[in-house]
């Protein structure tokens, strides 16, 4: 049983992971700030959980607050996914991403050298590909210069991470990155809870169907698609979220080590067929509308994950279907 923080545990992937790690026998503690999420995912994790979870309410980014949650808590591993994340406003803000993103990674790992805390996963992204060559992409693949600030901030914690097991040889670290998580607990008490408008497309897509939004959004219709729309490898939250508990499990018998893992199913889907796949499954037709290309975007990537499917001994269970019903289940519920 392992005492695992979890910074921005009231996230979309953060909260389903604390469902994990306690579904496994952990006991995970929420380190988070709560400027992009609500009390609401905290009721929704006592409804699955049965007891209510224990959370600092802290920065990341503040050394001294930092400081006395791992002086009280006394952690045996650390999952750190506090960071901003859209990737059109981190090309409007760079500086608000830099300084957040990067910060909090460096107080993190500055917080485990001093409190002897040596197993780390760290929440990275496919963005740090950057437009690939070749596809799939495997870890092998070649790290380009990204397309956006927040991809940027990835590659630099990545480099920090890196840097820091290898100056500390009982240190080790998985570097996880994600592809697109989208979905909700089966449940129906958790799911994608955005602030605002929603930069992701499936959270946008279930608030146009609910009547919330007038319309869904396509950012670009000429890309070098067989639709003219990006395409991505959608990856069940869920899944996603049991990929850090066999994280955890890998790092306990890999001391000194700092691996990447791709995490997606290694299938590409394109923004249109996510839509009619929505439509086709909730029998809600949908109102969308052909907009500009969105500074930042990727044209096409997708995953081969077999690394994570050898090393982790994981691979994902749920489709893209699944994801869009739990996500719309979970958008009725709000």
């Amino acid at each position: 049983m392992l005492k695992v923080l979890v910074t921005g545990g009231a996230g979309f992937i953060g909260s389903h992971t604390v469902c994990e790690l306690e579904a496994s026998g952990s006991r995970p503690v929420i380190a988070d700030n709560f400027c992009n999420s609500e009390q609401r995912v905290m009721d929704g994790l006592e409804k699955i959980t049965g007891h209510a979870p224990v959370v600092h309410r802290i920065d990341c980014t503040d050394v001294q607050a930092m400081r006395s949650m791992f002086a009280h808590e006394n952690f045996d591993a650390v999952i750190h996914f506090a960071a901003f994340k859209a990737v059109g406003e981190s090309v409007e803000h760079p500086l608000k991403y830099y300084r957040n993103n990067i910060t909090s990674m460096m107080v993190v790992l500055e917080m485990m050298k001093e409190f002897d805390v040596q197993h780390l996963v760290f929440s990275s992204s496919c963005t740090v590909y950057g437009q690939p060559d070749h596809l799939p992409v495997t870890e092998e693949s070649p790290l380009k210069t990204p397309s956006s600030p927040y991809g940027f901030t990835k590659q630099v914690c990545e480099q920090l991470v890196k840097d820091f097991i290898a100056s500390e040889k009982k240190f080790s670290a998985a570097l996880l990155r994600y592809f697109n998580p989208v979905g909700a607990h089966p449940s129906g008490f958790n799911g994608e809870l955005p602030m605002g408008l929603p930069n992701n497309l499936v959270p946008f897509i279930a608030q146009t169907a609910a009547g919330i939004r007038n319309e869904v959004s396509v950012f670009g219709s000429d890309y070098n698609t067989h639709d003219g729309t990006c395409i991505r490898d959608y990856i069940h939250v869920v899944d996603l979220a049991k990929a850090h508990v066999k994280a955890l499990a890998w790092l306990v018998k890999n001391k000194g080590k700092c691996e990447a893992f791709n995490l997606g199913s290694g299938r590409g889907n394109s923004v249109l067929e996510v839509i009619r796949s929505f439509e086709k499954i909730t029998g809600k037709k949908l109102n969308y509308k052909i907009s500009d290309r969105r500074s930042g975007d990727v044209e096409q990537i997708w995953a081969d994950p077999s690394k994570a499917n050898l090393e982790l001994n994981w691979k994902t269970e749920l489709s893209l279907e699944d994801a869009l019903r739990d996500a719309w289940r979970w958008q009725l519920n709000l």
